[in-house]
């Protein structure tokens, strides 16, 4: 038998909290975290989305002033998030030998790469930053979460798109169950909201456009859904081999008992229309995980609220779940969150694991008229999860084809 791995430690920093509590409050009670834009670029650039979910909490405040200077915006928030984790965890004593990181980022430090190209152009080369490439790349966030434990086991870096952070736990359960580590800092970071990958997107066509109505324009399955709202901010988890726990006496959420990974293979932006790669995703978690679909009582979905990408899932969990996809508890939480790219699998599998070990199931909101095509039981309004043993998935696609499922059980 594998290793089992288990949760201990949660931190988090998101547009509807800057801490784990706060946004697990705000996640029962459905509260929007989108907000229009006050930067002076919005009108300089005439961007066509004008809004966004900020970070409630800048991580610039949170951080001292030396250790912020010298960190890209998404590494800020993964330091953030992780160090909440590691505290709640209650770790004193390590062997930091043992201890690892996988911590992901779907698009990495843009807002040092392009402030650092506008130096190069307006000042010259003797202006730009020494630590530019150090702030910038991807990894930084895992380098700098690494650093700040010591984690000498290994950091690791998923670079998935939307699927980053759910691979980055992936990765932490095959450490663990491998012996190569008995601890795992995973999570996931970005800090996006950024002129140009604003306009990028608003190109693609893939970002609401409800410029009058920010609160309400993230709407997962309903008929009038028209993209997704940009998100930024962390998430992390700690994992650690359950003897491990056990041995030190640690508060367990829960078991992240399996995960599966695969890709499309079908197009660099758009998901299969048959969600064939989400099936499979699907289907290997249940296996790695031991679990019986009719074992699952709660999803937190991809569900961006793009018109193409929400109907390929409820067609995947169709495939996978066959008639008890109804007996579901589906939650769709970008509705609240918005979209983090790469950190979104993270916070969405914080929000999991709270599940299965609060037993409840968080909102989903601004869904007035659902999809007829996607007949889900999503949940709109508070709601008790069953007691016993329970199981709930994390589901997280991205661009590329990358589709990631982790499965969460009750200890």
């Amino acid at each position: 038998m594998p290793r089992k791995v288990v949760i201990t430690g949660l931190g988090a920093t998101t547009p509807i909290g800057g801490d784990v509590p706060t946004m697990w409050r705000n996640a029962l009670k459905g509260v929007s975290g989108a907000r229009t834009l006050e930067d002076d670029w919005v009108a300089e650039f005439d961007l066509p989305v004008t809004f966004a979910c900020r970070a409630s909490n800048p991580a610039g405040e949170v951080l001292s002033r030396v250790e912020a200077k010298r960190m890209d915006p998404s590494t800020q928030f993964a330091v953030v998030a992780a160090r909440e984790a590691w505290r709640d965890s209650g770790i004193e004593e390590i062997d930091h030998d043992r201890l690892a990181v996988a911590f992901a980022t779907g698009i990495g430090g843009v807002w040092t790469l392009l402030d650092a190209w506008d130096t190069l152009r307006e000042k010259g080369p003797r202006r730009v930053l020494p630590m530019t490439v150090p702030m910038l790349m991807p990894n930084g966030p895992a380098a700098a979460v690494s650093m700040d434990l010591g984690a000498r086991a290994g950091a690791h870096t998923p670079v998935s798109a939307c699927a980053s952070g759910t691979e980055a736990l992936a990765m932490g359960i095959d450490l663990i169950r491998t012996g190569k580590a008995d601890v795992v800092m995973t999570g996931g970071a970005e800090a996006a909201i950024h002129p140009m990958p604003i306009a990028a997107f608003g190109a693609m066509q893939a970002l609401s456009r409800r410029n009058d109505d920010p609160e309400h324009a993230s709407r997962p399955y309903d008929v009038d859904r028209d993209g997704f709202v940009m998100g930024e901010g962390a998430g992390a988890l700690l994992l650690e081999a359950e003897e491990h726990a056990l041995a030190r006496g640690a508060r367990i959420y829960a078991e992240l008992a399996g995960a599966g990974v695969t890709a499309d293979a079908y197009h660099i932006t758009a998901p299969d229309p048959e969600g064939l790669g989400a099936t499979r995703a699907l289907k290997a978690a249940l296996f790695d995980a031991r679990v019986q679909p009719e074992d699952v009582v709660h999803i937190n979905a991809h569900a961006t609220s793009t018109p193409v990408g929400d109907k390929p899932e409820y067609t995947a969990l169709k495939a996978t779940f066959g008639a008890h996809v109804d007996n579901l508890a589906v939650s769709a939480t970008k509705s609240q969150t918005g979209h983090l790219l790469g950190a979104s699998g993270a916070v969405e599998s914080v929000m999991a694991a709270l599940a299965v070990y609060e037993r409840q199931a968080p909102v989903t909101i601004n869904l007035e008229r659902q999809d007829p095509e996607i007949p889900l039981d999503v949940v709109t309004s508070p709601r008790n999860l069953p007691a016993g043993d329970i199981v709930a998935l994390n589901n997280s696609f991205g661009f590329g084809g990358h589709n990631a499922v982790v499965v969460f059980r009750s200890i």
